[in-house]
């Protein structure tokens, strides 16, 4: 959990508390037997380490006479669930409409920070790249299989790339060019892109050698969308921040970063190694 998931949990643990105090349950063990749980499961609750469910939120409120509160307290429940997308849960009608959610989230940006240490960013990704990465997700999830729709609409963005005044901040790990997503042919179309996209003006692409000392450890992969939001993706979850105080750390972590990163014509020599590299792989 980031702060600001830690933060909503803990002032609603608190807040839960205070109900059951006034309750006259004095000690978390008389209100777990009102209530048929465990002691701890109310413990985490009060602490901010487990977020109550709906239900939890209901038989809380009914017990402690506060159901004046209820309706309150389950929007912040659902505040929370949106800081802290369960990723199965967004992919469960497939993962097209999750692509078509980022579009206009990436029609009102202007400045972009993005950080990928092992797989290149989206919007730079070639049709059969974006197909063997959608084909792991489909296969990952379990969900409906609408890979090709999803890289269709993830290719949407790449107009982006062309026309306004957007600027994009992309950094790579190396581990990005050799992240190998369907195969020598497919990497070498894919690295033949990056070489395309860093000459487009407002696209600055730096990568991170794999042996470069760094200011800061490299963390999961974050996308920032001016100064108002940072999407983080994990295996389980996707996280919106958009806390300033969260935000100013994502602002700083993308400056350490960058100092480890090299642009220009260093860049242009680490993809030609890499394709290189793919040159003495088998194709079949």
């Amino acid at each position: 959990m980031t702060t600001q998931v830690e933060e909503a949990l803990q002032a609603l643990g608190a807040r839960l508390r205070g109900f059951r105090k006034d309750a006259g349950f004095t000690s978390g063990r008389a209100f777990a037997r009102a209530t048929s749980w465990q002691e701890s499961k109310v413990s985490r609750i009060e602490n901010g380490r487990q977020r109550p469910s709906e239900d939890d939120i209901r038989i809380w409120c009914q017990a402690t006479g506060q159901n004046d509160q209820l309706g309150d307290l389950i929007a912040i429940v659902r505040h929370v669930d949106e800081l802290w997308l369960d990723l199965r849960r967004l992919l469960r009608t497939g993962a097209e409409q999750r692509q078509q959610q980022a579009i206009p989230v990436y029609g009102k940006t202007r400045v972009f920070r993005i950080w990928h240490p092992t797989v290149i960013w989206g919007t730079i990704q070639t049709s059969e790249y974006a197909a063997a990465v959608f084909d792991q997700v489909v296969g990952f999830y379990e969900v409906p299989d609408d890979a090709e729709a999803a890289v269709a609409k993830r290719l949407e963005r790449q107009r982006y790339l062309y026309r306004g005044e957007k600027i994009f901040n992309v950094l790579l790990g190396e581990q990005a060019l050799y992240t190998n997503f369907g195969g020598p042919d497919t990497m070498k179309g894919q690295l033949d892109r990056l070489l395309a996209v860093m000459r487009l003006p407002r696209l600055s692409l730096g990568i991170i050698p794999r042996s470069a000392p760094v200011a800061i450890w490299p963390g999961n992969s974050f996308s920032m969308f001016d100064d108002r939001l940072v999407l983080v993706e994990t295996y389980s979850a996707e996280l919106s921040v958009t806390q300033p105080r969260e935000i100013e750390m994502y602002t700083k972590a993308f400056a350490l970063l960058q100092q480890s990163a090299v642009y220009g014509t260093a860049v242009r020599e680490l993809v030609l190694r890499a394709s290189h590299h793919y040159d003495q792989l088998p194709t079949d």
